[in-house]
């Protein structure tokens, strides 16, 4: 399998085509810039179900297409008090993986929690979505901010369909350095997201991380030197998704966007 290198296949996440857009306008635009799988949130499954499509026309439009979907998210309600749109949500999510045969689901955490009670909870959701994995996303505006703290989180978790999912806009708007990525086993991390970060961090940050990031290896991150590290630590993630969330290229059209963000990927894995 190819691993971060020019052939590798890569995955057009949800946002980087904005939260409007069709399952069939989704997977054309994606097909038609190279990619070999889209990314879909439970908000874009409920969508495509309210505009008359079930599992086996959605499967079909992939197939067509030649492509399959590889990236199901967002778990992000999964620690305190949860209701039962929450819940439901969940089950959407481990649903949608299930059927489409990904063999994860993402996760991350917004608000602020204590460490026990992440802890405690992330073990909780890992038993409830056996046997697919649970890719936690470290947030640095949320409860585990960094990928130090992911793994420290996972580790205690102790459960063994726990993974980590590493953002490279994350990694840079957060304290991880080179010696956290060092002490995490290869086969622990299972996702891998792709994307570049402005000259300057916003105040806050997350509409940065929602609005203004930018297509790989185009911005101010340095992230070859974040593939290069990932390349010789050996990681093998289920997925690489590329997921730039900009405005302006958005508004540039959806077409353009699928193309810009492909050609950016590809030159930059290009780099040896």
């Amino acid at each position: 399998m190819p691993v971060l290198d020019a052939d590798q296949p890569l995955v057009l996440s949800s946002y980087c085509l904005g939260t409007t857009v069709g399952f069939a306008e989704r997977v054309r635009l994606a097909a038609g810039a190279g990619f070999a799988g889209i990314g879909l949130r439970a908000e874009n499954y409920w969508d495509a179900r309210r505009a008359g499509l079930d599992d086996a026309s959605m499967l079909e439009i992939l197939g067509t297409h030649g492509v399959r979907l590889a990236e199901v998210e967002y778990v992000t309600d999964w620690c305190g008090t949860r209701d039962a749109d929450q819940q439901a949500k969940e089950q959407t999510i481990f649903q949608m993986a299930r059927t489409f045969g990904v063999p994860h689901v993402n996760a991350g955490l917004i608000g602020p929690a204590p460490f026990e009670s992440v802890v405690a909870a992330f073990a909780d959701l890992c038993e409830r979505a056996r046997p697919l994995t649970v890719a936690l996303e470290f947030l640095p505006f949320g409860a585990v901010p960094d990928l130090a703290t992911l793994w420290t989180v996972v580790q205690a978790a102790g459960a063994a369909n726990g993974g980590l999912l590493v953002d490279f806009w994350h990694w840079r708007r957060s304290r991880t350095t080179m010696d956290d990525l060092a002490r995490i086993p290869a086969e622990r991390i299972v996702s891998v997201q792709i994307d570049d970060v402005i000259e300057h961090p916003m105040e806050p940050l997350r509409p940065e991380a929602l609005h203004w990031r930018l297509p790989p290896g185009r911005g101010y991150g340095n992230v070859i030197e974040l593939v290069r590290a990932l390349r010789d630590k050996g990681v093998r993630p289920y997925v690489v998704s590329v997921e730039a969330m900009n405005d302006d290229l958005i508004a540039s059209g959806l077409d353009v966007t699928a193309r810009t963000l492909m050609a950016a990927s590809r030159e930059l894995l290009a780099q040896p």
